[in-house]
């Protein structure tokens, strides 16, 4: 988008997200095939490889080119650019670094763009599945362009939760308010990786995600996607931590009252 250019609709940026986590997570899965090299962040569990960091240049560079007013908030390098549109792209090159790293499927890369604080869009590519997602609360989510099927609104008691909870934590109050709000559901899954585990949630296969501590590049992605099937999204602050909470309306709203206790 060059200086005087029309602004991107809905649509287009849509079909520059697709484009973007495609190309991103097939760059991805290429290298780790030809083999990675890791680094450890903040524990062993959270790992970075080459290709996330090349992923997510890849990413940013055709955003600075495409979106040159957009600010950019990526996982490994951070701001990017810092913007003049009101307008920011958050990019997860590859959610779920561990698995990946591991040869576990459940991965993908992920980016989402929000004006100011108001959701737009989110789009998430699975590679190992050959599948990308789209969508946003004004733009029905889609699976390689088919529509996907609006969410039936459910109480917790008859749906699966995707969670996570480090475990120096699963004790204490934060392991405490966990419990209330997983206690709720049918049964439980630990994935590994937030935008994964919503698009899940937007498909049917899993009925709800919650967590804490969500960093923007984990949420809004996915969270668009399941915005665009009619799931709802909460935040809620218990035992000094920000729990997000998604899917269908009242199951959410369960989670959020267990979490809060009452």
């Amino acid at each position: 988008m060059s200086a005087g250019s029309p602004s991107p609709t809905l649509e287009d940026d849509a079909r520059l997200a697709a484009d973007l986590v495609r190309e991103a997570g097939t760059l991805a899965r290429r290298m780790r095939a030809e083999g990675l090299s890791l680094d450890y962040k903040t524990s062993i569990s959270d790992v970075v490889t080459a290709a996330d960091r090349a992923a997510e240049e890849l990413v940013t560079g055709r955003l600075r080119a495409e979106r040159p007013g957009d600010a950019v908030l990526g996982e490994e390098h951070g701001h990017a650019a810092a913007g003049t549109t009101g307008r920011s792209w958050v990019v997860d090159p590859v959610d779920g670094t561990y698995n990946f790293v591991n040869d576990l499927p459940w991965w993908c890369s992920a980016v989402g763009l929000r004006d100011a604080e108001d959701l737009l869009v989110g789009a998430v590519h699975d590679p190992m599945g050959d599948a990308t997602y789209v969508g946003g609360p004004a733009l029905p989510s889609t699976c390689d362009g088919r529509p996907l099927t609006p969410l039936v609104d459910r109480p917790l008691a008859e749906i699966s939760i995707a969670t996570y909870l480090h475990p120096p934590f699963l004790e204490g109050e934060v392991g405490a308010a966990w419990r209330r709000a997983a206690g709720g559901a049918a049964t439980l899954r630990w994935l590994g990786s937030m935008s994964m585990d919503q698009v899940a949630v937007a498909t049917g296969r899993v009925g709800l995600v919650f967590q804490h501590s969500v960093a923007p590049w984990d949420e809004l992605p996915g969270a668009a996607i399941v915005r665009g099937v009619g799931g709802a999204m909460r935040h809620v602050e218990v035992a000094g931590k920000d729990w997000y909470v998604a899917g269908p309306p009242t199951a959410v709203a369960e989670v959020c009252d267990r979490l809060l206790d009452r």
